[in-house]
């Protein structure tokens, strides 16, 4: 049973400190629906997800109610769509993300993820249709959410599908360029995609997964962060050990209320329950910021030398602590740095203090990679497949997950400032500070190949 002093902390963490279960997300396997006939297809698309989805929303919005716990999203994700695209045309394809997008509004939830190719050996035809389907399916859709994975440890990187995905996010850009490339925030690129993630945009259903499942999404930024003034306050020469050690015990707390409304909301619908991931995702509102909690820890000026040690601190600490409160912690479970969601780092970029290529180091020992980057409008295709391979090379070469979300901007300039409101924030167009010059290593296209596994040092 837990304690008085628990029960406080958690009140506190609900009532001042941004507290809530960020995403509670329905993973939903949908082979069985694959036909030659795409209007057959769509319908048993359309019918699955209905028929299993139908009260998540209701029964999330009870339990938030009971709890006094905000559950801020209710998602699905699906087994990748491009499975169900084998032996289609581009117009299937298109029909595809309809149903799906109109299957998510049917049953209210936020978003849908699926629209996923896993590339990272070789791309089947199916792929390349749902990977080149991607312009017309995000300018087109809501909710519908997209990810690609291009590299894992043991395959390597497929430079092939680099260079048609940087190809593809510059076309999605461009295809929604009335609102300055918003499509290309709703594709992530990955190395390593988790298959069990409940966060938005990169969650989809993987293959050693049930055919429903519950994974649920709990974020604390803001917890963090009052927990670290709070022992600062008491002790303001506290070394950073002290700091470890207070963001694993809070972050224990954090998973435990997590998986409470994960597996009663599983159980309510009678699908097993699968991973709490406990991941700080941060939003635009201040005091829900990731970078906050580096600012608290004494990096008064994010960016400067010491900016990575924090983040790998707050990362490994707040893993610590969610293993240690549950079994069940999955997905990619650390700190998130998606510039245009975080005001801090949001402002860092536009002060100049937090440059693209250290933001490239820090998603060494982040749980994540360059999360919504909004970038000049007229960087290369190659441009952006060299920045992929490099976020790709420390995924595949660190054994872990990292990622990208880069949004070009069409017409505007480094320095600009973009409004997407709502999650997806604002931010600062940033830019490489080399712009040229890779184009003849990634036009080579082939294969990177997997790293040795014996000699690690």
């Amino acid at each position: 049973m837990p304690g008085q002093g628990d029960i406080l902390h958690t009140v506190r963490m609900l009532q001042e400190e941004n507290l809530d279960v960020r995403t509670v997300t329905l993973g939903i396997n949908l082979l069985e629906c694959a036909d030659r006939d795409p209007k057959r297809m769509t319908a048993a698309v359309r019918g699955k997800i209905q028929s299993r989805a139908a009260n998540l929303v209701r029964i999330c919005d009870e339990l938030s109610a009971r709890y006094g716990l905000p559950i801020v999203n209710k998602r699905l994700a699906i087994s990748p769509a491009s499975q169900l695209l084998e032996g289609h045309n581009p117009a299937t394809a298109r029909a595809l993300g309809h149903a799906l997008d109109e299957s998510a509004a049917a049953v209210k939830v936020d978003l849908i993820g699926g629209f996923t190719a896993l590339v990272q050996k070789g791309m089947t035809p199916g792929e390349q249709l749902l990977i080149e389907s991607l312009p017309e399916v995000l300018r087109d859709t809501r909710r519908v959410c997209s990810s690609i994975n291009v590299a894992t440890t043991k395959a390597g990187i497929n430079v092939d599908a680099v260079l048609l995905t940087g190809r593809i996010i510059r076309q999605i850009a461009e295809a929604t360029a009335d609102h300055d490339g918003f499509g290309a925030a709703k594709l992530v690129v990955f190395a390593n995609i988790p298959e069990d993630n409940p966060f938005m945009a990169g969650a989809f259903l993987g293959s050693g997964e049930p055919e429903t499942v519950i994974h649920v999404g709990v974020s604390g930024p803001g917890v963090i962060k009052r927990a670290i003034d709070r022992l600062v306050q008491l002790d303001p020469d506290c070394p950073l050990d002290a700091i470890a050690e207070e963001i694993k015990h809070t972050a224990f707390r954090v998973t435990r209320t997590g998986e409470l409304i994960g597996r009663e909301v599983a159980d309510r619908l009678g699908v097993p329950f699968g991973v709490v991931d406990l991941s700080l995702a941060p939003t635009p509102r201040v005091g829900d910021s990731v970078g906050e909690i580096y600012q608290a820890m004494g990096i008064r000026i994010l960016g400067a030398p010491g900016t990575t040690a924090a983040v790998a601190l707050v990362n490994d600490a707040v893993k610590k602590g969610g293993a240690f409160a549950s079994s069940s912690v999955g997905g990619l479970s650390g700190a998130f740095i998606p510039v245009m969601e975080d005001h801090a780092l949001a402002k860092a970029v536009a002060d100049g203090t937090l440059t693209l290529e250290k933001l490239e180091a820090m998603t060494a020992v982040c749980s994540v990679g360059l999360d919504m980057i909004v970038l000049p409008g007229d960087l290369s295709a190659e441009t952006l497949s060299g920045m992929i391979l490099d976020e790709a090379s420390i995924g595949v070469i660190n054994r872990k997950t990292t990622a990208l979300r880069l949004i070009p901007v069409p017409g505007r300039k480094h320095g600009e400032t973009i409004h997407f409101g709502g999650l997806f924030g604002s931010g600062t167009i940033t830019s490489p500070a080399c712009t040229t010059g890779s184009e003849d290593f990634v036009r080579r296209g082939g294969h990177i190949p997997a790293p040795i596994q014996s000699l690690n040092n």
